[in-house]
């Protein structure tokens, strides 16, 4: 069995996670707190939701079906050409799931952090078992939080169609980070009171082992975004070492992954153990051969197609694209965002005027872009978001119930509404 070194590193991630080709596709992962509409808070036993999931048969457009450690409901679209494709299939399983968990009495709970319910981990997994016992040793209880009462919306997209493309890519996609942190801050609310944070979800991230949550394009970086990554996970707290063959793993082993190549760990690396150790790194851009956008929250179920049209937007049309380059080296001043503006955008959302003003300029641009894009239908969907809080320095953490009320769960999963004629309107 060949063992890897740090040159093996480099030379893994320049290969796969920074893969290069044309752009264009589109994966959404959406996560989802389920909720009894009878006793909203009560836990939902997880194997109660795999047994609904499961009855409920093959889903229609393909989504992966998954658990989170807390019970929380994950679906993960195919990757698709575009945002119209990735929402009309996301929109027909998740109506096809929603279905199932409304007759059972559940909801989707359309908030980004359990309001009212303790996190308790639910899956008895030897890496879940791990991460907790990891966070617990370090003394970091928000890292049992964000694995057992947060959800979020992930937008995956494509590296690039060459290297400068994917630089350019890649930088944009940490410029407009903090930008969607504040559009879409759903979690003001925790154990029953306001938190003074409009991400209460983003600053549970930010509190949990900075070597695997900060953002890797910072202003201790590489410029060379492949070497940046390499770097990041050298740097990183090995969080276990697994040993697949008699299920004994070790938690925390007190080594970066550096290190552990360097001799200190309890027997040579793998690319197992590479792959593995990458998994369980969480920054808000993650390179896995496309870009993972991981700092949204879980937005309201009507509206989580929103950002995901807003992203791909600004990622893959060149006009929406020129916009938001402008408009977010204007805002972060330079290159990058520092983490002051990560943080004022978990905190204050878009009552920061800065942040507010980008976003805006970001929206218009995504709203024009859409029906070149084939998106007529989401551009409108975009726009009515844009009309009922953008423009008007809100997020939907501003008007977040306290409690998780009860909804339908089948009900509108972002479906634009169609006019008479059956064509999605346009933008006002």
């Amino acid at each position: 069995m060949a063992y890897m070194t740090t040159e093996d590193v480099h030379e893994y991630i320049s290969g796969i996670c920074f893969k290069t080709g044309p752009p264009g596709k589109v994966g959404v992962e959406t996560e989802w707190l389920v909720a009894d509409s009878a006793d909203p808070t009560a836990p939902v036993p997880v194997d109660r939701l795999a047994a609904l999931v499961e009855a409920c048969g093959p889903l229609p457009a393909g989504s992966g079906v998954t658990f989170e450690p807390g019970g929380q409901l994950e679906l993960s679209s195919p990757a698709l050409p575009g945002p119209a494709r990735a929402h009309e299939a996301l929109a027909a399983d998740l109506d096809h799931v929603g279905k199932a968990l409304a007759g059972a009495g559940l909801h989707l709970v359309e908030t980004a952090l359990d309001t009212v319910r303790p996190p308790r981990r639910q899956l008895r997994t030897p890496r879940y078992a791990a991460m907790e016992r990891f966070f617990a040793r370090h003394h970091q209880p928000s890292g049992h939080t964000m694995m057992c009462g947060t959800a979020s919306l992930q937008v995956c997209l494509d590296n690039g169609a060459d290297v400068a493309d994917m630089r350019a890519r890649w930088e944009l996609g940490h410029r407009l980070g903090p930008v969607l942190v504040a559009a879409f801050a759903n979690s003001s609310f925790w154990r029953g009171r306001p938190t003074g944070w409009k991400s209460t979800r983003w600053a549970i991230w930010a509190a949990t082992d900075a070597t695997r949550t900060r953002p890797v394009l910072d202003h201790g970086s590489h410029p060379d975004p492949a070497t940046a990554w390499a770097e990041y996970a050298l740097a990183a707290r090995v969080m276990v070492i697994r040993d697949d063959s008699d299920d004994s793993w070790i938690p925390d082993p007190g080594v970066t992954l550096a290190q552990w190549i360097g001799g200190r760990g309890p027997r040579p690396v793998t690319r197992a153990d590479l792959e593995f150790h990458l998994s369980t790194l969480f920054p808000p851009v993650r390179p896995r051969g496309w870009w993972e956008l991981r700092m949204i929250d879980a937005v309201p179920v009507h509206w989580w197609p929103v950002p995901v049209a807003l992203a791909a937007a600004l990622a893959d049309d060149p006009g929406a694209r020129a916009v938001a380059e402008e408009a977010t080296e204007r805002l972060c001043r330079g290159r990058f965002p520092d983490r002051r503006l990560w943080m004022r955008s978990a905190q204050h959302g878009m009552a920061d005027p800065e942040v507010a003003r980008c976003a805006r300029d970001c929206f218009d641009a995504a709203v024009e872009a859409l029906p070149r894009m084939g998106a007529t239908a989401l551009a409108a969907l975009v726009h009515d978001y844009a009309d009922r809080y953008t423009r008007r320095g809100i997020s939907p953490a501003d008007t977040q119930p306290n409690v998780p009320a009860p909804r339908p769960a089948h009900a509108k999963h972002g479906r634009p509404a169609t006019s008479d004629s059956g064509q999605a309107g346009g933008p006002r």
